[in-house]
């Protein structure tokens, strides 16, 4: 995903972090010296078993987010803890908003971005390296329960479509022939499909599977979903110049893939394995 917006559920993106004061605490004169700064401290405190920093949101569930009693949770940040488990280093998180999460992992504020971000452009490419991914998403459409006429994104020709025009599954819907319905986000979209009003809608598999999950008698169906070459995927972020500590997160990550701890934390968060495509 590239963070696409989840409250009209259009992406989301990645990052664990790993706490940043140690990693900034050397004024660099270049980004290049605060990068190897940064690289060095992370992977001595991974083969030292120390403490890392991780930056994330902790406003953006299923994500990451305080449930009920205050604790930091969701997918993002549990998949962060076992990790740090395989590793055997401890793991403080850094709560920041979304915007000043990037430049933040960049100034060495934190060691690893956990918040649902893919590294899509070539700017974020140049600048951050991603570990083996831990989720992915795609489109998906819903219909009520019982529809059947959709089996495939061409079969909403024809079909009103509740999308927000300016997202890309706007575009999606109105490339394959559907009469797009306005709406101002997916809650609303939801809604009119509930009741008839539309009689599709597209929208980001996770957000999807994160409603259902919530809403068992919403009434809705997913009807189709994209393959695995539309998915994206998203992992932990760090700076370039962490290859052997990014090494080492990769087959935590590949390693809770193989005994099932990512596919039993989808299933909690979003009643499905997420992290395979």
């Amino acid at each position: 995903m590239t963070r696409k917006l989840f409250a009209l559920a259009a992406t989301a993106v990645l990052l664990a972090a790993c706490s940043g004061k140690e990693a900034g605490s050397t004024s660099a004169s270049s980004a290049a010296s605060t990068t190897s700064a940064v690289a060095g401290s992370l992977q001595e405190r991974i083969e030292q078993h120390g403490t890392i920093s991780v930056g994330t949101e902790g406003t953006y569930a299923p994500f990451t987010y305080h449930d009920e009693s205050g604790k930091l949770t969701g997918y993002d940040v549990e998949v962060t803890r076992a990790v740090a488990q395989k590793l055997g280093i401890k793991v403080k998180f850094e709560e920041t908003q979304w915007d000043a999460m990037l430049a933040g992992l960049k100034g060495g504020r934190f060691d690893v971005v956990a918040n649902q971000v893919a590294l899509t452009t070539p700017e974020r490419q140049a600048t951050f390296d991603k570990s083996s991914d831990y989720s992915y998403s795609g489109p998906m459409a819903l219909t009520r329960v019982g529809d059947n006429r959709v089996k495939t994104v061409a079969d909403i020709k024809g079909l009103k479509a509740a999308q927000t025009l300016s997202s890309n599954y706007g575009e999606m819907a109105t490339k394959a022939g559907a009469t797009v319905v306005p709406v101002d986000g997916m809650a609303q979209a939801i809604t009119l499909v509930q009741q008839k009003r539309a009689d599709v809608t597209l929208n980001d598999s996770l957000a999807f599977l994160d409603y259902l999950k919530k809403n068992p008698n919403s009434g809705l169906q997913v009807a189709w979903r994209s393959g695995a070459d539309e998915k994206l995927g998203s992992g932990f972020i760090v700076n370039k110049g962490n290859e052997a500590a990014l090494k080492k997160i990769s087959q935590a990550v590949d390693e809770l893939r193989a005994d099932g701890t990512l596919k039993k934390l989808g299933e909690q968060f979003f009643g499905e394995d997420v992290s395979v495509k």
